[in-house]
């Protein structure tokens, strides 16, 4: 197994509470050195793969290693897209993907002053609430007219921007980048209106790409992204791929959900068992803590589609269900987002809602008119249910593990459904997930 970053894995999109504080790095990591060890794996860390040579099945890392494969399987992920503007190549300019990329944001922070956040969707929003909160004064840049404009309706994103600016971060939107501004490192940014912003750190969160160069110099077939079939098999059928460098059914993810779909399918291929990956459907959740915040699927408005829409504004909630054909097809929910779970299964099972059309809004408590019991609501939920995204954790894995190792906490369910359970139990500070 071949890592161009000089460490073990870790879990990516908890990188945002490492950044804020509420996290270390070492609360993070997915496998130790000794994991892979153990199972007989051999890691290669701090070498990036550089060439596939499919004649002779072989790859080759830029610092010379060459190892033969019977199967490959190729998990590039994606790239940072950066704004081709001038001044972008200065030191204080950086993206938001790795822990280095976090080590570059935090002696920002050390330094203090002001940090401009170039994006507003979703990372670019958790790379602003961590570097507020550890200290430094943080304005927000985004082109469109509203906050994660892709995942949100209008009416959710002022709910957020108004949470957001609560808690002291800049928010300026319909607002383009034209230069980052100094002469050896980041003073400044300019925008297209000729307005000008002082500000020592410069994070760019405008999107990624996936990241399929070493794929396509070997001749693989690529697209958006590397191509695979239901099986996650590549135009080489000793090729496999999974993750966001892959293009299936000509659709990209950028989520880690799907990723855990994906690489099920791609274990099931390599043993050669019967299994295929059609598609993920997408629920986002904002990981800025004290936000409540969840979208999944189309909400685009369209004239075969119908609303039900609640709101309140004075607790700040505010929820709203897109329906086509008597079914979820879109959910937002924002201030309460404990029926996400229920409104994504509905959604992903394509189920008929049509006896609960009355009180569907108000949640699963409330299925048939009456409130439930809220533990009756969640025994209800299905074991197909994700309770963690972070992990990719269902409802299922969580009782299984209660009931076969006898759990009572919150800490050791976390200890023992997020990967293989250690030899011993670990201190609770150890656990990776915040949910």
């Amino acid at each position: 197994m071949f890592g161009a970053e000089p460490r073990v894995n870790y879990n990516r999109i908890l990188l945002s509470p490492v950044l804020s504080g509420e996290k270390t790095f070492e609360q993070i990591v997915t496998h130790s050195d000794a994991w892979y060890a153990e199972r007989g794996i051999t890691l290669v860390k701090g070498q990036a793969v550089t060439r596939i040579d499919r004649a002779a099945r072989i790859v080759e890392t830029e610092a010379g290693s060459v190892a033969h494969y019977d199967m490959l399987l190729v998990a590039t992920g994606s790239s940072p897209f950066i704004i081709p503007v001038p001044g972008v190549d200065l030191p204080g300019v950086v993206a938001y993907r790795d822990l280095d990329d976090v080590e570059k944001m935090l002696a920002a922070a050390d330094r203090g002053g002001r940090a401009v956040v170039v994006g507003g969707g979703l990372l670019g929003l958790e790379a602003a609430a961590g570097l507020r909160m550890r200290g430094m004064d943080v304005t927000v840049v985004h082109l469109a007219p509203t906050l994660m404009e892709r995942q949100l309706d209008a009416s959710a994103g002022y709910l957020l921007e108004r949470e957001l600016v609560g808690r002291g971060i800049d928010i300026r939107t319909r607002t383009n980048t034209k230069e980052i501004l100094g002469t050896d490192r980041v003073a400044g940014i300019r925008f297209d209106d000729g307005s000008e912003m002082a500000c020592d750190l410069v994070v760019m969160a405008v999107g990624i790409r996936p990241n399929a160069t070493l794929a396509g110099a070997a001749g693989l077939d690529v697209g958006r992204g590397l191509k695979v079939d239901d099986r996650m098999m590549t135009s080489d059928p000793h090729v496999l791929a999974v993750g966001e460098c892959v293009e299936h059914r000509g659709q990209c993810y950028g989520l880690v959900a799907p990723l855990f779909e994906m690489a099920k399918v791609a274990a099931a291929t390599l043993v050669e068992e019967e299994a295929g990956y059609y598609g993920s459907v997408v629920a986002t959740r904002l990981k800025v803590t004290g936000v409540d915040l969840f979208s999944a699927g189309d909400f685009a408005e369209a004239r075969d589609r119908e609303e039900i829409v609640f709101r309140d504004a004075n607790r700040g909630v505010y929820k709203r269900l897109v329906l086509k054909d008597n079914r979820i097809i879109g959910a937002v929910l924002y201030g309460e987002t404990a029926d996400g779970p229920w409104f994504f299964d509905l959604m992903r099972d394509e189920a008929d809602i049509s006896e609960l059309r009355d009180t569907l809004i108000f949640g699963r408590s409330f299925v048939g008119g009456a409130p439930l019991d809220p533990t009756a609501a969640v025994a209800a939920l299905p074991d197909s249910a994700e309770i963690c995204g972070c992990n990719g954790v269902c409802k299922g894995t969580i009782v299984e593990a209660i009931a076969a190792k006898g759990l009572s906490s919150v800490d050791d369910v976390r200890m023992y459904t997020k990967r293989p359970p250690p030899a011993a139990p670990v201190p609770a500070s150890s656990n990776n997930c915040s949910r």
